[in-house]
């Protein structure tokens, strides 16, 4: 058996990395192609096994596309968890999470292409898919507690919506990186600069605090 076929054979001793292994290239893949324009062929190829068990774990290039948009967006609200925002003052936890979100999303460019793809198809995947709605869901609540744990101590103005909040937050960190290349040819590229970035996301965090914040201070 020569390496290649040692390679593919790996899906006996670890199945599961297999599944990730082709998740991965799938994003890449579905990110530069499209859904449409992707092939199976070209997914196989940028993994350490066959086109045959691609079809064996997922059926599909649509239920291989719909595990694909469930692992980016699941990618997200991991990290958006591991921030133990808690613990932190409201102000300061709402600062954290803009921060991240802004960072994940610049980091992550075929995850805003997955979501920007998926809007072409009018959320005909992700609608089939009750994990993203879970994990989306999710991420409401945990800014909904968020929300009434600035409301009750006074740092936040009362009457905020988790869903605009989220929606603002999304607006600002997925703009910066789906018109990256319209905005650099018409405007030149100093804002995607590293001290650009850096600017952008302080001013970002800086208009979601300035939305929310409470103008007669916390109550107590």
């Amino acid at each position: 058996m020569n390496e290649q076929e040692k390679s593919k054979s790996g899906w006996k001793q670890n199945p599961e990395a297999v599944q990730r292994d082709i998740i991965a290239a799938a994003i890449l893949e579905f990110a530069k192609s499209g859904f449409s324009s992707a092939k199976i062929d070209d997914i196989a190829a940028r993994t350490k096994t066959s086109k045959r068990m691609i079809y064996y774990y997922f059926g599909d290039k649509e239920g291989l596309y719909i595990q694909a948009l469930e692992a980016a967006y699941g990618s997200v609200r991991v990290g958006e968890r591991a921030l133990n925002l808690d613990g932190m003052p409201p102000l300061q936890a709402l600062e954290r999470l803009v921060a991240f979100t802004f960072d994940h999303h610049r980091r992550n460019p075929d995850f805003i292409r997955m979501v920007m793809i998926e809007n072409v198809h009018h959320a005909e995947h992700l609608r089939r898919s009750k994990v993203v709605r879970d994990v989306n869901l999710g991420a409401i609540s945990r800014l909904q507690g968020l929300i009434e744990r600035g409301e009750a101590d006074g740092s936040f103005r009362p009457g905020l919506n988790a869903t605009e909040l989220h929606w603002q937050i999304s607006a600002l960190s997925v703009f910066n990186v789906s018109n990256k290349p319209t905005f650099s040819a018409l405007y030149g590229k100093s804002l995607f600069t590293a001290a650009g970035q850096k600017s952008l996301r302080e001013r970002a965090a800086e208009m979601i605090l300035a939305a929310v914040r409470n103008s007669e201070g916390p109550t107590r």
